[in-house]
C-alpha cells in the first residue's frame, strides 16, 4: 500500500500481529490522545478493503497481510483523528463510519491521495468533512490563477486547436486557445481544490506526529520493522 506523503509519525517497535485473519479480540491498535482505537476498527476496515497484492509465496503472503494490517490501521487513525478535529472546529458531528460495504476508490484517487488517504476518505464521513472545511478556507490569489493559466497552455487549446494537432508551445495563435475569462472561475476550484488536500495532508501529518502504535500496528513505512515500505 502506499502513501503520498510523509508518515512523520511516533512509532514503537515491536513482535508483528497475526499473520493471517483478524487480530486477537480485544485490545487496541493505537493510542490516539491517550484514548485506545479499538482493533475491531481495523478488522472493519481489513474487511472492506479486499487485498490487492497477491504474492505466491507463503511468506510474502505473511508479509503482505502485516502490512495491510499496518495500512488499515492508518486509516482508522485517520478517521480517529479527523473526528476530534470536527469536534475541536465545532463542526456537525458527521454520521457513524459504516465499513461493512466495500469501499470503491479509483486508480486515479490513489495516484493523486496515496491509497492510505484515498481510503481514509472513502471511509470515513469525518476526514471528508474536515476535507471540505479546509478547502472552503482556501483563497486562491488571482496572480496564481493567471500563472497557472499561462503556464499550462497545452491544457487550454479549442477543440479545433487539438483537432488540427496545433503546438500549444510554438506557432498557435491567440485564437487557438479557449480565453482566460472563460476558464477562470474553472480554474479557481481546481486550485482551491488542491490546496485544500495541501492543507488536509498537512494537516495529517501534524496530527498523528504523537500517535502511538501497538505491536504490528506501526506505519507500514516504519523502518523500525523488518517488513518497512514506502512505495508511492
Amino acid at each position: 500500500m502506499s502513501e503520498r506523503t510523509a508518515h512523520g509519525s511516533r512509532t514503537e517497535p515491536g513482535s508483528h500481529a497475526p499473520p493471517h485473519g483478524h487480530s486477537a479480540p480485544g485490545g487496541h491498535a493505537a493510542l490516539v490522545g491517550g484514548e485506545a482505537v479499538r482493533r475491531d476498527r481495523v478488522d472493519a476496515v481489513l474487511d472492506a478493503v479486499p487485498a490487492r497484492d497477491r504474492e505466491a509465496r507463503p511468506e510474502g503472503q505473511t508479509r503482505a497481510e502485516r502490512q495491510r494490517r499496518r495500512w488499515a490501521t492508518q486509516v482508522v487513525v485517520a478517521d480517529e483523528l479527523a473526528r476530534r478535529a470536527c469536534a475541536a472546529r465545532g463542526l456537525a458531528p458527521p454520521p457513524e463510519v459504516s465499513p461493512a460495504r466495500g469501499l470503491a476508490v479509483s486508480g486515479t484517487e490513489v495516484a493523486d491521495l496515496g491509497s492510505i488517504i484515498a481510503v481514509a476518505l472513502a471511509h470515513s464521513p469525518a476526514a471528508r468533512t474536515l476535507l471540505a472545511a479546509l478547502e472552503a478556507e482556501q483563497r486562491v490569489p488571482e496572480k496564481a490563477v493567471r500563472g497557472y493559466y499561462d503556464r499550462n497552455p497545452d491544457r487550454f487549446l479549442t477543440a479545433e486547436a487539438l483537432r488540427r494537432g496545433v503546438d500549444p508551445y510554438g506557432g498557435a495563435g491567440p485564437g487557438d486557445f479557449l480565453p482566460y475569462d472563460d476558464v477562470h472561475d474553472d480554474l479557481v476550484r481546481e486550485l482551491r481544490r488542491a490546496m485544500g488536500r495541501q492543507a488536509f495532508f498537512d494537516w495529517l501529518d501534524r496530527a498523528r506526529a504523537d500517535v502511538e502504535y501497538a505491536p504490528g500496528h506501526e506505519h507500514p513505512g516504519d523502518p523500525s520493522h523488518p517488513d518497512h515500505e514506502h512505495r508511492h
